[in-house]
């Protein structure tokens, strides 16, 4: 495992050059969402590289009010790097479970309310309730303190946050009403593939991701419905647009961003992929990027903006990815 420096941990800060290539250097979305984003560094943690394992991203589709999610495969994860990611039974206190799954060696990844996480203090932290994924790789109950990977940072909480997370203050621990949290516990069962053989797997699981590719055009699908979204967005408030906005364009733009990492891993290790299609892929990268900034341009100028030329460019441009990989791979 790569251990980080215990400077990094005991602030509660991240050094940007311990962070894994995905989040460092020029990006147009420097974070994806909190559990792809978290694996990346997770699996950096574990000596692994996360680009075999962003195949994933050939399969995002429009699911009507969203695109779809994107997260890492767990059956992927467990191919190309050896590692287990199994739910973890939570019938005492997760803080019980995480002492003694990280005495273990294992990583527990939680969600928990991002109220107690004060990486988040620019957003949530102590100031609303909001769900989120955490990786718990080291925990001192006695201290009352733990070190977590969370979106693409690694950091500390200690003392009342510590008591929040785990909910073990008087009020949250009394609730009868509340729910234990999913967990999940990470182990190694298998030293990971390398070289051209974490390569040659990688392209097996591509394939039959590929072979899960959308039917359609899903940009096309949400342009259908965009009109009724863009009015949505006029009359609401701003925590909405910046709900939809997380749901649409940076899930949409950030996945298609990672793809173009992808791609150019594989050509980077030999495989041939055609530049085009590693371009276009980033080209969806930049436009969703300016059709958010556009739409905030219309909230505060109560103007509409259809957006034509952007989704016309954003349908283009899939339609030189997806299908071009399948004729590629397939």
């Amino acid at each position: 495992m790569n251990a980080r420096s215990p400077e990094v941990a005991l602030t509660g800060t991240e050094d940007e050059a311990s962070r894994h290539a995905l989040h460092r250097g020029e990006r147009v979305w420097l974070e994806t969402n909190c559990y792809v984003d978290l694996w990346i560094e997770l699996l950096h943690h574990f000596g692994c590289d996360p680009h075999a394992a962003l195949g994933f991203t050939v399969t995002q589709a429009f699911e009507g009010d969203q695109f779809t999610f994107p997260k890492f495969s767990l059956d992927d994860i467990g191919r190309l790097y050896g590692l287990q990611a199994q739910e973890l039974a939570i019938y005492d206190t997760l803080e019980a479970h995480v002492c003694e799954q990280t005495k273990r060696g294992h990583v527990v990844v939680a969600e928990v309310d991002a109220f107690y996480l004060p990486d988040t203090r620019a957003t949530a932290y102590r100031q609303t309730h909001s769900k989120t994924t955490i990786a718990i790789d080291s925990i001192d109950a006695k201290e009352k303190r733990i070190t977590y990977f969370h979106n693409a940072g690694y950091f500390s909480l200690s003392n009342e946050d510590y008591e929040g997370v785990f909910r073990l203050m008087p009020d949250l621990a009394s609730d009868v009403h509340a729910l234990f949290p999913y967990v999940e516990f990470v182990k190694r069962a298998r030293a990971p593939l390398d070289g051209d053989a974490l390569v040659q797997r990688s392209i097996e699981l591509l394939k039959l991701r590929l072979v899960d590719r959308p039917s359609v055009n899903p940009v096309s699908q949400w342009r259908a419905e965009f009109p009724e979204h863009l009015r949505a967005l006029l009359e609401r408030d701003v925590a909405y647009y910046h709900l939809y906005t997380f749901n649409i364009m940076r899930q949409l733009g950030s996945n298609f961003e990672l793809l173009s990492k992808y791609l150019g891993w594989l050509n980077a290790h030999g495989i041939d992929v055609p530049g085009d299609i590693q371009a276009s892929a980033q080209a969806i990268a930049s436009e969703a990027m300016v059709m958010q900034f556009r739409l905030a341009r219309a909230r505060m100028r109560s103007r509409v903006d259809p957006c034509n030329d952007c989704l016309d460019s954003l349908e283009a441009s899939y339609d030189k990815v997806i299908e071009p990989l399948a004729a590629r791979f397939l």
